[in-house]
Order: structure tokens, then C-alpha cells, then sequence
């Protein structure tokens, strides 16, 4: 119980607010874009540039947490992508959505503000490797694929490309990777512009929380229910079971990383498979209902799964 009210409630009572302000239209109709653009665009990246600068190298470069979360998350995908091949008869840009709606956790979202609040600035390091990880693994993989169905005939080398410019133009890879340099390089970020991206930063986590309600008002939850419904077991169950057996049995994990792994796991699914969905004009509401039901649900999943980890706030 302490859990959910100290750590679980915080963070879903701010989507909650956000989520009911945008149904009101307390905020006029195009705050949640408005809102949504800063987080994505300052916010975010401010906290995600000046924490990973001022982290060891060991930290950011953990490899046997990478390799779990990476590895937790491929497996999860196989098993999304046979299921919706032989179960659904999913095939091409609806096949990968599929798969891309069934492991795509927010770690930036909710991730980081979980654990901001949970853990402190000094162990934030788990969601941003996490961030990197699924911008470069599912993002660059999803387009890539969608590239290659969309005109059978384009080169390898004009679909990595696509990918490559994508990538470049993502403020959140840009932010990890300038954080890096300074990281490596063992230079302090000069004292004004740690201040100000340090004032940006502390707007990261309410802000992300509250675009995210915003973001989730008018969307459809009941399409195609009984998929959605095993998008979200895959999500919130497999993908954390999964990572956890290879946690605790195949990499040598230190314990907090590797709790972290598997709460970062058991995130809801993200807003991307919804917006390169859009953007293909292919499953759009399935990928939107499993986001928002997952979403909901994951309030009781993530409470049983700190509890169980004996994590508290």
C-alpha cells in the first residue's frame, strides 16, 4: 500500500490531471500539441543532456543492462511477431506495428519521472540508456521494415539513410549523445548553461506526465479488443518476466540495474508505434487502444512489481 500511494499514485495522479484538463478543455484545444512540443523538444532533452554528462562512462556503457534490456525486448518482439503472423494473420507494415505496439515501454515519459522521484538524480542512468536503446533498436528497425514493404525495390543503403536522417533529427538521441561527449571527455557542462538546463530539466517529469494525459483524451480503447488485450499481457507481463529470468540468470546484473531493467520493462507502451502509425496511415487504432489500456492498467502492474521488488520511495 505505501507504495502505491508514495511512489505509483504521484506519477498516474499528474497523467490524471493531465488527462482530465484536456477533456474539459481547461487549457484550450491546442495545449496538449503545445505542451507535448516542449516536453519533446526542450524539456526532455535538457534533463536527458545534462545527466548523462555528468555520469561515469561505466555507468552509461553498462553493458550486461543493455544487454538485458535489449535482449528482454527482442524476445518479447519474436513472440509478438509469430503470434501476430500465424494468430492474427498480420502481415508487412501491420506485422511490424504489431510487434512494435507489444514492446515499445516509455521510458521517457514515465520512465524518467518514476525514476526521478523514486530513486534521485543520481540513479536516473537506467531510463536514458533505456531512452537510447529503443530510439536506435525499435525506431531505426520500424522504419527500415516500413521502408522496405513500402517500395520493395529501395536500397539498403536509401532505407538506412531514411533511418539515419530520422535518427539525427530525434532531440532526444541528440541530448544523450552530446551528454556522452562531455561524459568521455570528463568535462565539467560551464556553469550558466548547467543552470539553465538544469531549470529546464526540473520541468522534464511534471511536464512529460501531464502531456502524456493530455495526449491520451479521445483515444479509442475498445478496437479490436481481444488484440489489444494480448498486446498488453505482452507488454506489461511477458516483457518483464522475460527480463528478469535473463536479469537474474544469463547477465552478471548488479541488483539495482537489474530491478531497473525489469521496471523499465513493465512500462506502458509509448506514444511511437501510435505516431509512425500515423504516419503510415496503418494500424492507427490498435496501436492507440493498446497505449491508453496499458497505460490504465500498468497503475496496478507497476505497484505489484515495485512492492515485489521491494522498491520504495
Amino acid at each position: 500500500m505505501d507504495i502505491l500511494i508514495n511512489i505509483t499514485f504521484p506519477i498516474f495522479a499528474i497523467i490524471a490531471v493531465g488527462y482530465l484538463a484536456g477533456h474539459w478543455k481547461i487549457l484550450g484545444q491546442e495545449s496538449g500539441v503545445a505542451l507535448n512540443r516542449f516536453v519533446y523538444l526542450f524539456a526532455l532533452p535538457s534533463a536527458l543532456f545534462v545527466f548523462t554528462a555528468r555520469a561515469q562512462v561505466a555507468d552509461i556503457l553498462n553493458w550486461p543492462f543493455i544487454g538485458t534490456f535489449v535482449l528482454g525486448t527482442v524476445l518479447t518482439l519474436l513472440i509478438a511477431l509469430g503470434v501476430g503472423w500465424f494468430l492474427f494473420r498480420h502481415r508487412g507494415a501491420t506485422l511490424t506495428l504489431h510487434g512494435l505496439s507489444a514492446v515499445f515501454p516509455n521510458v521517457t515519459f514515465i520512465g524518467l519521472p518514476l525514476f526521478l522521484t523514486t530513486f534521485g538524480e543520481a540513479r536516473v542512468m537506467p531510463p536514458i540508456i533505456a531512452t537510447l536503446c529503443s530510439i536506435l533498436l525499435l525506431v531505426g528497425g520500424t522504419i527500415t521494415a516500413l521502408e522496405f514493404q513500402r517500395n520493395r525495390e529501395v536500397l539498403l543503403g536509401q532505407a538506412l539513410a531514411e533511418v539515419a536522417a530520422t535518427l539525427i533529427r530525434n532531440p532526444l538521441l541528440v541530448a544523450v549523445a552530446s551528454g556522452f561527449v562531455f561524459s568521455v571527455l570528463s568535462v565539467p557542462v560551464p556553469k550558466p548553461f548547467e543552470i539553465f538546463f538544469n531549470l529546464m530539466a526540473a520541468t522534464a517529469a511534471p511536464a512529460a506526465l501531464f502531456a502524456l494525459g493530455l495526449a491520451l483524451v479521445d483515444q479509442p480503447i475498445l478496437a479490436e479488443f481481444k488484440e489489444v488485450c494480448w498486446l498488453v499481457v505482452l507488454k506489461l507481463v511477458a516483457q518483464p518476466v522475460i527480463t528478469y529470468w535473463l536479469a537474474v540468470y544469463v547477465f552478471p546484473v548488479d541488483p539495482f540495474w537489474a530491478k531497473s531493467a525489469v521496471i523499465l520493462a513493465a512500462l506502458p507502451g509509448a506514444s511511437t508505434a501510435f505516431v509512425l502509425a500515423q504516419e503510415h496511415n496503418v494500424y492507427v487504432r490498435r496501436s492507440s487502444a493498446s497505449i491508453v489500456l496499458s497505460t490504465v492498467i500498468s497503475v496496478l502492474t507497476l505497484s505489484v512489481l515495485l512492492a515485489l521488488l521491494d522498491v520504495r520511495g
